[in-house]
């Protein structure tokens, strides 16, 4: 090879690099979008990788250093995300002009991740549509009545076994005991099996749950892989899920089904609701559909649920004055309902509801709230004296929960848990998205609030709960986590009260 040859080649190769490198990263340069430097291939998300910072943070680091400004640019590593910061935005992407964005980022292969990729968060367009139309009826208040029942059940359970094992007071990890009563509530609620993982914490249902949703493990590398770098995940075959655990929940539904069907069995659940919707017209939903959505509700019930009721629990032992009120209204509850609480008597607890909802905003289980342009959409300029950003089809848009209800801008006082904030009215829709907004918001939202409250209401009523020596004070968040969790684990101590009118 002569000189000028392998010059040539070396220029190329360079020109080469520099596009895939860099190049690809002056998208908020060329539209006057504010934004942080990036760094190739890594974009702005290199503290989360090396784990010197939690997801939640980095990105709450990243919406602060832009307060004046509707809207600011993102490289998730080389793809470029607009981060909503105004809440009038937000409201009008996700509501009004919901059309234009109906869509989420898809982070597994539907061929290789079916579990995931063809359940209703994956699912676009028309095929979302029909999906949220047909499960939609499980969610609806009276829905949760029949269902009431079920988490009562899973709860009771769950309080009489923490109840007669801390008699003289015993520390818990909260992630642990919490997941066994998520799971129990799964179990009973979607799939129609009962299990009782307080008493058998080995169960075939709840040992699998542990393994297949451990973001400790692999898991939130192979997340971020599917998601950012889904040609490479495909071309390796890296998969969120295995075969194994998609055998499992597809076996789990073919029995239930074939045995009603058999047998003429009702029971009020969510694979009860998809067996109806299958049966018009002599077709709807095939058995793998209705695996992909119920495993969909396993997922989201798991983790997020108990992972808010860790948080919950641990506001409420560092807080004795929240604890104080809080029993006051469960002892109420117990004197009206003479020990037997209804569905409507747990419903209608204010402060109940206040301590989850200060929960939710201080400890948003969810960093990010995504959606896709799918028509041509114009986004009003970003500072003043900018221009609009004309966005194409395909581009994205983030919503921050966790930065946005932490905002002091919005929130007096952002990081004191004050539960008071949401029994006066001074909180607005725009400035709450826990489980986001509009038609794509979160589907089992009134489902999840239900079985946290039922669960407080039967542990507070039964338990006094107790920072221990291992209490994270103040909370600090696991770098290894891509979900927010405590550095070192949720770990109180419950101590057994004396009661009249339990329940038995």
């Amino acid at each position: 090879m002569d000189l000028f040859t392998g010059a040539l080649i070396a220029v190329i190769v360079i020109l080469l690099l520099y596009y895939y490198l860099w190049g690809r990263m002056t998208y908020f340069k060329d539209l006057g979008i504010p934004h942080e430097t990036p760094i190739p291939i890594l974009g702005n998300v290199a503290p989360v990788l090396f784990q010197q910072t939690t997801m939640a943070e980095h990105l709450q680091r990243a919406y602060n250093l832009f307060p004046e400004d509707r809207y600011f640019g993102f490289y998730n590593f080389d793809t470029p995300v607009i981060m909503i910061r105004d809440p009038e935005l937000i409201t009008a992407i996700a509501v009004k002009h919901f059309d234009q964005f109906t869509d989420h980022r898809g982070f597994v292969d539907e061929d290789l991740d079916p579990l995931l990729g063809r359940s209703l968060f994956s699912l676009r367009g028309d095929h979302w549509r029909e999906m949220r139309k047909l499960l939609s009826p499980a969610f609806t208040s009276s829905k949760m009545k029949t269902m009431f029942t079920l988490m009562s059940d899973c709860a009771v359970n769950f309080a009489d076994y923490i109840a007669t094992e801390s008699k003289k007071g015993k520390v818990y990890d909260l992630k642990d005991i919490f997941g066994r009563y998520t799971t129990d509530v799964i179990a009973s609620c979607s799939y129609g099996i009962t299990v009782d993982s307080m008493k058998n914490p080995n169960n075939e249902f709840y040992s699998l749950a542990k393994e297949t949703l451990n973001f400790m493990s692999g898991l939130s590398l192979k997340f971020l892989m599917g998601r950012n770098f889904p040609t490479i995940s495909k071309l390796f075959g890296i998969r969120l899920f295995g075969d194994k655990p998609r055998r499992y929940f597809r076996g789990i539904v073919a029995d239930a089904v074939k045995m009603r069907e058999e047998k003429g069995i009702y029971r009020p659940d969510m694979i009860q609701l998809m067996m109806e919707a299958r049966d018009k017209d002599g077709g709807g939903l095939t058995i793998d559909e209705m695996t992909y959505q119920a495993f969909l509700f396993f997922l989201a019930g798991y983790d997020t649920t108990s992972s808010c009721l860790c948080f919950a629990a641990h506001e409420i032992a560092v807080n004795p004055e929240v604890q104080a009120k809080l029993r006051t209204e469960v002892e109420e509850v117990v004197r009206k309902t003479d020990g037997k609480p209804t569905y409507e008597a747990i419903r209608d607890m204010r402060y109940m509801d206040a301590v989850l909802n200060e929960t939710l905003r201080l400890y948003s289980v969810v960093t990010f709230l995504d959606r896709v342009c799918v028509k041509e959409f114009q986004l009003p300029p970003a500072t003043p004296g900018s221009n609009p950003v004309t966005m194409k089809p395909g581009g994205i848009v983030w919503f921050l929960p966790f930065a946005l209800q932490r905002d002091p801008a919005l929130y007096p006082e952002p990081m004191k848990f004050n539960p008071e904030r949401f029994m006066n009215g001074e909180i607005s829709q725009p400035n709450y998205v826990p489980f986001g907004l509009g038609p794509r918001s979160c589907i089992g939202n009134r489902f999840a609030v239900m079985e946290s409250k039922v669960v407080l209401f039967h542990l507070l009523w039964r338990c006094d709960l107790e920072p221990s020596a291992d209490t994270s004070v103040p909370m600090k968040f696991n770098k290894k986590s891509f979900v927010p969790a405590a550095e070192n684990g949720f770990w109180l101590n419950f101590r057994t009260r004396e009661q009249k009118n339990v329940v038995s």
